[in-house]
């Protein structure tokens, strides 16, 4: 039983030893804009990275190379998203049912914002404008299930009346339905609202189910989603399996990457993924060669455990780049994304705990896991600093 509990903690290290992801593919975001003159438009943002069958492997396109494009690639481009959101978003007028947005496409800023510094990431933003019909009730979408091969991506359900955005957002994964947008007050509208439609102002229940999507999206985004951030907290726990460590080194650096990742959402903070994801990198290096000279923990490790938390917090502010303008939407969603974080966090102490606790002695346990576990975590991040800052 031993030497299968071994090979599972070295084969679980080895597979996070993998290419990371350097850079993730955020969101599909659907952004409405419903108006009382019946004037409506519909957005969707989709990084052109995700027509890519590895798309992690490649960098955002950035501002300067988007100039570039010229109008018959747009257009090559815009028909490539189509058929890529035929296959992941479903939209739907009520009552009259599916509808298919005929949309044009452009260049914008990640988070459908202008495009401003030259390494701004860009994405396309595809725009429908429409006079909504008379009798309409409500808007809603379906994120549709994935066949053979498709690289699973949450899409995010935001949507404005009059100019206000409304409190209420969803995050959808493959198969879920988004909750119904009351379009029964506007003026073109001859209906009453369906009783389980959601007006400009949302009530507890909604929160409630922001916050539970957001701490499953943050849980993901560790497991199985961020390898780097997973080998971190490895080497975390590989300088010591004492709880109060653990618990010291984990919680500062959950206390450093919730600081930086609400400061980067709100806009407060801004630094350049050419810098951040080098770092992190940088980051899993240290702690894995930490634990190869240092044999006990000792307390100024938690400085470092908070110096780098600040930077994965901001590799983390990708996932907020929806734009909200709604502070308590933006409060609870940030909450739930760093419970899912957590959460994950402690998913992987305990994958690692189960699969050494066997080990009592603590030399055979250093000899056996701390080290080899360490060199392999080192020699992974050492590549993905060279991957990020040279290939």
């Amino acid at each position: 039983m031993i030497p299968f509990f071994r090979r599972v903690f070295l084969l679980f290290l080895l597979l996070a030893a993998a290419p990371a992801v350097a850079h993730p593919v955020p969101d599909i975001l659907v952004r409405s804009h419903f108006s009382s003159t019946g004037e409506a438009e519909i957005r969707v943002e989709v990084d052109p990275r995700s027509f890519e069958a590895n798309p992690e492997e490649h960098d955002y396109l950035q501002k300067e190379a988007a100039e570039k494009v010229d109008q018959q690639s747009l257009e090559s481009l815009g028909k490539t998203a189509n058929r890529f959101l035929e296959g992941r978003v479903k939209f739907f007028l009520e009552p009259i049912g599916e509808v298919r947005p005929e949309f044009s496409w452009s260049f914008a800023k990640l988070g459908d914002g202008p495009l401003e510094n030259p390494d701004d990431p860009a994405v396309l933003v595809g725009s429908w404008k429409t006079t909504l019909p008379k009798g309409l009730s409500g808007f809603r979408i379906k994120s549709l299930e994935l066949t053979g091969s498709a690289i699973p991506m949450n899409v995010v359900f935001i949507n404005h009346l009059n100019g206000k955005q409304i409190e209420r957002y969803a995050v959808l994964f493959p198969g879920e339905t988004s909750f119904l947008l009351d379009l029964a007050g506007i003026a073109t509208a001859e209906v009453s609202a369906s009783p389980d439609a959601v007006g400009v102002k949302a009530a507890s229940g909604d929160y409630a189910a922001i916050f539970a999507s957001e701490i499953k999206r943050g849980f993901l985004h560790v497991l199985p989603l961020g390898l780097d951030h997973v080998l971190f907290v490895l080497g975390l726990f590989l300088m010591s399996r004492k709880w109060k460590p653990l618990v010291f080194q984990v919680s500062t650096f959950t206390l450093a990457h919730t600081l930086t990742l609400w400061l980067a959402s709100a806009g407060w903070v801004k630094l350049s993924p050419s810098v951040v994801e080098p770092v992190i990198a940088a980051s899993i290096v240290a702690v894995a060669l930490e634990n190869l000279v240092r044999r006990e923990y000792s307390h100024w490790r938690l400085l470092v455990v908070f110096s780098f938390g600040l930077i994965h917090g901001l590799g983390f502010a990708g996932v907020m780049s929806t734009r909200l303008d709604s502070t308590e939407s933006l409060i609870i969603g940030l909450l739930g994304i760093n419970v899912g974080v957590e959460l994950g966090q402690l998913a992987v102490i305990a994958i690692a705990f189960i699969a050494t606790c066997w080990i009592t002695n603590q030399e055979k346990y250093r000899k056996r896991v701390v080290i080899p576990g360490s060199i392999l975590i080192a020699i992974a991040g050492v590549w993905w600093v060279l991957d990020r800052t040279l290939l």
